[in-house]
């Protein structure tokens, strides 16, 4: 009985993984280096430039407050508070170069039959690299 139950386990088993490579088979896998396609993003300087200074903005903000205030709990409160909105910031100004990102990315995919893109760092194998491909796609909207 145990010995029948075992088998018809294992049966299932391969059965799953013969379903799975099967559907998997079917894919097309790319992958690409987000980090270098940001850092060749047209518009990623000015952004930094845009952050930076935004950020000292900030922390001359959070250094006036803080001077003004006496106890180190309403310091404290001032300081995270400007550190909050500053990353509000920051995300606002880079979500427009991953919005960039993002169609580039499908542009590319779509156009060359991609049907899965993965980050190149978490793959160990396979897949073919599209990093330069997302590049010249958003050179072209400079």
């Amino acid at each position: 009985m145990v010995r029948k139950l075992v088998l018809m386990f294992l049966v299932a088993v391969v059965c799953s993984v013969a379903f799975a490579g099967a559907a998997l088979a079917d894919e097309k896998i790319a992958i690409i280096d987000p980090q270098k396609v940001l850092y060749s993003h047209p518009k990623f300087q000015d952004t930094q430039k845009q952050i930076k200074a935004m950020m000292d903005k900030k922390q001359q903000e959070a250094k006036m407050a803080m001077d003004a205030v006496k106890t180190e709990d309403e310091q404290k409160r001032i300081y995270m508070q400007k550190r909050q909105e500053a990353a509000i910031e920051e995300q606002k100004l880079m979500e427009v170069l991953f919005k960039d990102i993002d169609l580039a990315i499908r542009t590319v995919a779509q156009a060359k039959g991609f049907t899965l893109v993965l980050d190149k760092n978490q793959v160990f194998f396979g897949g073919t690299d599209i990093t330069n491909d997302v590049i010249v796609e958003l050179s072209k909207k400079k």
